[in-house]
């Protein structure tokens, strides 16, 4: 590795040039390596050939047909405005690739190997040669900084708080790039800078990145678009002469000549569409469609695949998402009184043919999840807020409020009012109203009225309370827009976890992220105990550090009643037309149809037949 110091601008005496060969050797004596875990070593060793949940000899070709609900008119996946066409992202490749069976492992794609400092204080990365951009030219060092300087200064507001922690990224060599960090603490920063999106620097020149495009933007990876109709359609096609198409984190991956998205505005005609054979393959996450909707012909005869695929994925917290922005909503009190209204047992009967199980933990569905009490080792995080936190965080568990499913909540609706009354909100005339005389009201907004069976249930018995709530639904652009600027009293949205949380939590939860625009603090959170316990998340040093100080974070977060918590599924639903292969294993934490599936040209046949047969 050189050494970024020119000799010549320094009059050097023998103590200095002794002290930088003592340097020189310091950073030639770190470990190039083929991959990074976040903590130990990763799964695959350095001569591994492929990922064990794809079938290396996948068979290449075949088109696959799928669909999106709303609308596009952006191929920059990398920025704030606009909405970005489904799989756009799939233009570009990344410094490192991740695992789907391991918490957080990294390795070589547009890399080669890896270096990290033993202290964590940089790492550096050595490009393949043989990368090339869709017009043949090299993937170099230039384009690494360019796309790290560009996302950060002009990209979505997301990367400047990711990229918080790097102090500088040098070129080492026309293929080499160095990322130094403001400290050594940060552990997940060079898996970080692993996840990297890699851009042509001649590309950009003369173009405006903050700006929308319908421009196909050039890139290295495994498709490129071919069409694009704005807000209807595009269509992606496999690079033939790919560059990375044989290397160990491709092998068997990407296996579909084109990739073809339709959209709809209309759930509902989404679904119709897919049992006539207008695409092939569709993720259902609304229960009451997995139940009842999947009753065509071609479901009875097995042409059509209905099909659950369990998995390990935390499913963070979904949930009415409270804005904290907004006045009615600063008092926990009323939060938590609110959390009383919804009656999940009876809407999940009712709505969702019991399929769900209710959201209590904001790390769900995985061991970052807090249980019963605090253990020694939470306490120990937890003890010097006391005062600054919600008491119940040390003496009981957190659980949402229950009902008995019958549809009768009476009794919490009881406990509501009487929650409400001491928070200064009494009931005049069938309405709640403050000491000022303003009424307790407020909206919840959403793009998808696949909500609404949920959403009206819990008006009514907001209604029954005195409370003035509605529901209102918005066009995609619309929401988005109210979205990136806070417009909003209350949201359902989700905060996706991963198995190694980190500098994403910022996003979430820090007090800088409050206030700036399109980011994904979405309540407005502004406590400096969560901004701390954020912080020692993302340097903790060792796994078992990490999953207690999540513990100690998703007590706090809980108790603050920031959100009336959902539900989850820990399995993906999936229905699909009987055309695929599929590999042996599915990863614990993905499921990988559009990179590791492929099309099987005799099931193939047969499907052709039968839709020609139908039509």
């Amino acid at each position: 590795m050189k050494s970024n110091i020119r000799m010549n601008q320094f009059r050097v005496t023998g103590v200095v040039i002794a002290v930088l060969c003592l340097l020189t050797f310091s950073v030639a004596a770190q470990e190039a390596k083929h991959g990074l875990a976040l903590h130990g070593e990763p799964n695959y060793p350095a001569n591994f050939t492929h990922f064990n949940y794809v079938s290396p000899d996948a068979p290449k070709g075949g088109d696959l047909r799928l669909a999106s609900v709303g609308t596009f008119d952006n191929l920059n996946p990398f920025i704030l405005k606009g909405i970005a066409a489904a799989d756009a992202g799939m233009v570009f490749e990344k410094l490192m690739e991740s695992s789907l069976d391991e918490p957080f492992s990294q390795y070589g794609w547009l890399a080669e190997n890896v270096t990290v400092a033993n202290d964590r204080s940089w790492v550096s990365y050595k490009l393949r040669s043989q990368a090339r951009f869709h017009d043949g030219k090299p993937v170099t060092a230039d384009d690494v900084i360019f796309s790290f300087e560009t996302l950060r200064d002009k990209g979505h507001p997301f990367y400047r708080s990711y990229y918080k922690d790097v102090l500088s990224a040098e070129k080492l060599g026309p293929l080499e790039v160095k990322f130094t960090f403001k400290g050594t603490n940060n552990t997940e920063l060079p898996l970080i800078m692993g996840q990297l999106p890699v851009m042509a620097k001649h590309f950009w020149k003369g173009k405006e990145f903050s700006a929308t495009t319908v421009e196909p933007i050039l890139g290295s990876g495994p498709y490129k678009i071919e069409s694009v109709t704005p807000g209807r359609s595009m269509t992606l096609r496999r690079v033939a002469d790919w560059w990375g198409k044989d290397i160990p984190v491709n092998k068997g991956r990407y296996n579909f000549d084109t990739i073809h998205y339709d959209y709809y505005r209309d759930a509902t005609v989404a679904i119709e569409a897919f049992l006539a054979g207008k695409y092939d393959v569709r993720l259902e996450n609304i229960a009451k469609e997995w139940a009842t909707a999947y009753t065509s012909p071609a479901v009875k005869e097995g042409l059509i695949i209905k099909k659950e695929f369990p998995n390990e994925l935390p499913s963070g917290m979904q949930g009415f998402v409270f804005n904290l922005r907004r006045e009615v909503f600063k008092d926990k009190r009323v939060r938590e009184a609110l959390n009383y209204a919804f009656d999940f047992e009876w809407s999940n009967k009712t709505v969702a043919f019991g399929a769900y199980k209710r959201s209590r933990s904001y790390f769900e569905n995985s061991e970052l999840a807090a249980r019963g009490l605090p253990s020694p080792d939470e306490l120990k995080i937890l003890e010097p807020y006391k005062g600054k936190i919600p008491d119940d965080v040390f003496t009981t568990e957190y659980n949402p409020p229950k009902t008995d499913g019958s549809g009768d909540a009476r009794a919490n609706l009881r406990k509501a009012a009487e929650i409400l009354k001491q928070a200064g909100w009494n009931l005049k005339d069938g309405k709640l109203i403050n000491a000022q005389g303003k009424p307790l009201s407020f909206e919840i907004l959403s793009e998808s009225p696949a909500f609404e069976r949920w959403i009206q249930p819990f008006l009514r018995n907001l209604e029954r309370l005195g409370v003035q709530a509605r529901y209102r639904i918005v066009d995609a652009a619309q929401y988005q827009s109210l979205i990136d600027n806070f417009e909003y009293d209350m949201v359902v949205s989700v905060f996706s976890q991963s198995l190694s949380p980190g500098n994403e939590q910022r996003d979430y939860w820090s007090s800088a992220k409050a206030d700036q625009k399109g980011g994904r603090n979405l309540i407005g959170v502004k406590e400096p105990v969560v901004d701390e316990l954020v912080e020692k998340i993302i340097h903790a040093p060792d796994r078992p550090t990490l999953i207690t100080l999540c513990h100690a974070l998703d007590r706090v977060l809980q108790w603050s009643y920031y959100v009336i918590p959902h539900w989850y599924t820990g399995a993906y639903r999936v229905a699909y037309w009987d055309m695929f292969g599929q590999p042996a294993i599915m990863p614990k934490y993905g499921l990988a149809f559009e990179d590791a599936w492929w099309i099987d040209a005799d099931k193939m046949k047969k499907i052709t037949a039968a839709q020609k047969r139908n039509r």
